[in-house]
């Protein structure tokens, strides 16, 4: 029983490289998984389900094949694609999850996040968070026209541009606290595009916290869990 799990493929709404590699990975190893995890920023951007069917019509269909062979898919927001909504889950089938998210995985206490709930010390990004999750917020830039959601869309983008390179990684106290507060011992996470495994003493007792990676160009990463371990792998969509 295999799970898959990946983040931030920022998928651009032109085409690219990216959404070519995507499509195959989910007529390739996604069709072999029981289930498959995204943890956010799966597109680079996401002003609104009516706009994102229009220009992500083909990962809509190619998500709703994949749940259709019998595998199971659940997306949980990130901070580019946040509203992600109602209408993508009912055209895709895909299930949309709360942020975190702590489950047994293979045995193992874990907790899913797409991981920017982590980054506290990036203050004024949290405060954007906060609000931007409010649904009153929501409602009322739905209600805006096509350009000026995009307006908005690209204002929060630049924000989050030249920040010092500390505040954009997690801060290991909110991430104990998390171990203590879930009662987990292992986190995985996306966001921050460092790839790697961390180990933490918490309470006594070891703790592990994985890192997804960032899709690129040339560098497609995902993670699988099955029953007896976890291991990167790097998916080649010309194999």
């Amino acid at each position: 029983m295999t799970t898959l799990l990946l983040s931030d493929i920022h998928l651009p709404n032109q085409p690219s490289p990216l959404r070519d590699a995507f499509a195959r990975f989910l007529a390739g190893p996604a069709r072999a998984a029981e289930t498959v995890y995204i943890l956010g920023d799966l597109f680079e951007y996401w002003i609104g389900d009516d706009v994102g069917r229009r220009e992500y019509g083909p990962e809509f269909a190619a998500l709703r094949a994949l749940g259709d062979s019998g595998v199971r898919v659940r997306f949980m927001h990130g901070n580019r694609d946040f509203l992600v909504g109602k209408d993508f889950a009912a055209a895709t089938g895909v299930e949309l999850l709360p942020d975190p998210l702590r489950l047994e995985m293979a045995g193992v206490p874990t907790l899913l996040s797409h991981g920017d709930i982590f980054c506290t010390d990036d203050h004024a990004y949290q405060r954007w968070r906060r609000f931007s999750r409010n649904p009153l917020a929501q409602a009322i830039y739905h209600r805006l026209p096509e350009s000026m959601r995009l307006r908005v869309a690209g204002t929060a983008r630049a924000g989050s541009e030249n920040k010092p390179s500390m505040i954009m990684d997690v801060n290991d106290t909110a991430v104990r606290a998390a171990f203590i507060r879930y009662d987990v011992r292992r986190i995985i996470h996306g966001h921050t595009h460092r790839p790697a495994e961390h180990a933490y003493e918490v309470d006594g007792r070891p703790r592990e916290r994985i890192v997804l990676a960032d899709w690129r160009p040339r560098h497609r990463e995902y993670l699988i869990c099955d029953a007896n371990s976890w291991r990167r792998q790097i998916f080649d969509p010309t194999a």
